[in-house]
């Protein structure tokens, strides 16, 4: 019977290069509008004011209970007031002590985090232009209903969602770069 016995041979170890030849990875610059730069500060700023005042707009009505698609856009604005600020907050911890926040856990939790929330108040945006339409268009019933408010809030809710839609874009980018 043959068998093979294990031989043990010695590698080389490969040829050092110049840096000139193999030039060191460059991280990717910090582009306005990712997380911690001033750009996604305001942008989540701006998140954060225009849900809020959705909120507040559909909240002094008395009749939106009544419908549904106004309380997912309550719901869905509550939410990204919360997240919005949240990440804002973090967002200033990072330009005070001038800390990068591109750390892959971060940027995976604020991509997950911002495609929940861009889902989420799209959904609840549209929902309730369907019914703002419904009521003042094909229904004509704005002067029992507070028309002007629930446009407004849904007006605020896609101002919303358009600005976190740069947020959400720039850290799947980031997320898919690396």
């Amino acid at each position: 019977m043959f068998v093979s016995r294990p031989a043990v041979h010695p590698v080389e170890a490969p040829p050092l290069t110049d840096v000139a030849e193999n030039p060191p990875r460059v991280m990717m610059k910090d582009i306005q509008g990712m997380p911690g730069t001033p750009g996604g500060l305001a942008l989540r700023l701006c998140q954060f004011l225009f849900a809020a005042a959705a909120l507040s707009v559909m909240a002094s009505t008395s009749d939106f209970t009544s419908v549904t698609s106004f309380c997912y856009l309550v719901g869905a604005v509550i939410l990204q007031s919360l997240w919005s600020l949240l990440l804002a907050f973090v967002d200033i911890y990072a330009l005070l002590v001038k800390r990068c926040l591109r750390n892959s856990r971060a940027v995976c939790l604020f991509t997950i985090g911002d495609g929940i929330m861009y889902a989420l108040t799209f959904a609840a945006a549209c929902a309730s232009a369907g019914v703002t339409v419904l009521i003042s268009n094909d229904l004509n019933i704005c002067s029992e209903n507070h028309c002007t408010s629930f446009q407004t809030a849904t007006a605020m809710a896609f101002i919303s969602w358009f600005a976190l839609a740069p947020s959400f874009l720039l850290n799947f980018w980031s997320l898919a770069s690396r």
